[in-house]
Parts: structure tokens; sequence; C-alpha cells
């Protein structure tokens, strides 16, 4: 068995690092920043993507969102996890899961590559066998480049039963055009109503009823 899992909103809750390096990026061009509990209606899509939601329309360029991207970059490496915490019982999870035969674990991110690993690393040292996360050339969720690439670093006997564990509607849609199960959480920052409306395979309401699910 395979287990794919989101990162931010899934496994750690990001949200106040995300909005204060994308904050900090603003303030850097004298443009007004956001509320945190703004942010979780901003990401999802990548930091690119972010950082154009969080800037005024006018100023939504190529140009512009590449600038604001080292700033939040520059700031974001070295506060990844100043505020960022695991959601309560999903160690435990990943450990029972750990444990069971011929089962693997991954990650599948849209946030940049170096974070995601570094972040993964810093929670869940020696957990995951595979973590992708936004890489030059590779599609982002919701394609399904980044599934695929999980499933070719994987042994093919462990692919009889495939699951992407995910927060957001992108982690839907992922899944499906991946054409794997998705398990939707509701602890992330996506609305469990919307969740509910785009009819995921599975709906769990904390960690520990993923076992219900893997188990």
């Amino acid at each position: 068995m395979v287990v794919i899992f989101d990162l931010d909103g899934t496994l750690v809750n990001t949200i106040t690092d995300l909005g204060n390096a994308c904050n900090h990026a603003l303030q850097a061009f004298d443009l007004l920043t956001h509320s945190i509990a703004e942010y979780p209606f901003l990401v999802g899509n990548g930091i690119n993507k972010l950082i154009e939601r969080a800037l005024p329309e006018a100023l939504r360029t190529e140009e512009m969102i590449a600038t604001v991207r080292r700033h939040f970059i520059a700031y974001y490496d070295v506060h990844s996890y100043d505020f960022s915490v695991p959601y309560d019982g999903i160690m435990e999870v990943l450990q029972t899961l750990k444990k069971q035969p011929n089962t693997y674990l991954a990650v599948a991110s849209n946030k940049y590559n170096e974070a995601t690993q570094r972040i993964i690393d810093h929670f869940f040292p020696q957990v995951f066998d595979v973590v992708f996360g936004e890489r030059p050339n590779v599609s982002r969720k919701p394609e399904p480049q980044i599934v695929e690439n999980i499933l070719d670093a994987l042994p093919q006997n462990a692919l009889d039963k495939i699951y992407f564990v995910g927060d957001s509607l992108v982690d839907i849609q992922t899944a499906r055009n991946a054409k794997i199960p998705v398990i939707s959480c509701t602890w992330g920052f996506c609305q469990a109503e919307m969740l509910r409306d785009a009819k995921p395979d599975f709906i769990v309401n904390k960690p520990q009823e993923l076992l219900t699910i893997l188990g």
C-alpha cells in the first residue's frame, strides 16, 4: 500500500509562517499585507500563485511575482517553522502506518521542493519514503505528474492499494486526475462544506480516523 500525503494543511499547520513570509515580501515593496486568517484562501497552488493572489491586481505580472518570490523565499528559508506544528495525532498515525508490512508513505506538495524537504526532515525524520515538492519542469498539482513520479520511485509490488490524503480541492482533483482514491481531511485550510460538496471518496475529521480506512 502507498499513502501519499499533502503537506500544508494536512500534515503540518504552516499557515502562520506562510502568511508571515508573504507579508514580509509585500512589505518590501510597501504593499498592503493580509491577515493570517486570509491566507488559507490564498494558498494551495504553489508559492507563485500565493503571491499572485496576495498582490494587487494591477501588479500581478510575471516579473513582479518573480521579484516578490525572491523576497518570500529568502525569508521563508529562515522561518519555515517558527510557528508551524504538526496536527495533533498525525505523528502517531504515521508511525502506525509505518509499521504495517509493505506500506510506503510519501509526500506530494506544491510548496517549493527545498522547503518541502526541510520541513519534512524537521518534523518527520525518516518517516517518509519519497518526498516531492514543486520542482522545475514538473507540473504542479492538480496535474498528476507528482503522483506518477512518486509511484515510479516505489516498488511495484506496493502499488496494489494507493491513497491520496489532503485538505484541499486541489488534492481532490489531483487524486482524480491520477485515478486513485482520495481522503479529504477537514482539519486543514479548506472549509469542510466545500470538501463535502466535492465528493471525495472519504472524509475524516481527525487524523486517527485515517486508520479506520488505511489500517
